[in-house]
């Protein structure tokens, strides 16, 4: 397994947000690059918790690499305050109860992954100065209610905002700190312990 698993949430190749996630996994150097647009899953949590739907092969696999990673990263676009449904969709099929957290007796969540490092890239049309208008709610969601829910432990956001009105220097330097932080996470990670596993990550059964 790779040290470090890049999620790319946006639906389009052709967008930044996946070229700064490639550009990040080259800089690496033992990364895995995971566009969630060429996985074939359901994104649609059917049922809520009621009942179990039966996993995917590439979630399986996604899940997998996402319980192995010494460093996650989430790459995604802001899209109406939240992410894209691809993306959240993503969290919701594969990120479940007692695999990937759960809570204890006085009702406080635990969370299971045990990826000491993690990084969101957050782009946004939206210009630096609205930021104390929107407050950013992409970025609590994914980088609080669900990295560090989940478990992972340092997670560090980079703001990339007002990329509809950006010029090709600005962007080349947003792709150039990318590569930056791959490198300087892919140095880090090269030192740090696999994450010790009791046993394979469980597939959870159907209902």
């Amino acid at each position: 397994m790779s040290a470090a698993l890049v999620i790319d949430g946006h639906p389009d190749a052709r967008s930044l947000t996946a070229a700064l996630a490639r550009r990040y996994a080259e800089a690496h150097g033992d990364a895995r690059l995971l566009a969630l647009r060429d996985l074939a899953f359901d994104p649609i949590l059917r049922y809520g918790y009621r009942e179990r739907m039966t996993l995917e092969p590439d979630l399986v696999e996604a899940r997998e690499a996402l319980h192995a990673a010494r460093t996650v990263v989430v790459a995604t676009p802001l899209w109406w305050g939240s992410v894209p449904a691809l993306l959240k969709g993503f969290f919701d099929r594969s990120l479940l109860p007692q695999q990937e957290y759960r809570y204890r007796r006085s009702g406080l969540p635990e969370g299971l992954l045990t990826a000491p490092h993690g990084r969101l890239l957050l782009l946004a049309d939206t210009p630096w100065y609205f930021r104390p208008l929107t407050g950013l709610p992409g970025q609590t969601h994914v980088a609080r209610a669900t990295m560090r829910f989940c478990g992972i432990r340092d997670v560090r956001t980079t703001r990339m905002l007002g990329v509809k009105d950006a010029s090709p220097a600005r962007i080349e330097g947003w792709l150039d700190r990318a590569a930056r932080l791959g490198a300087s996470d892919g140095a880090r990670d090269a030192k740090t312990p696999t994450p010790a596993q009791a046993s394979p990550v469980p597939a959870p059964a159907s209902a």
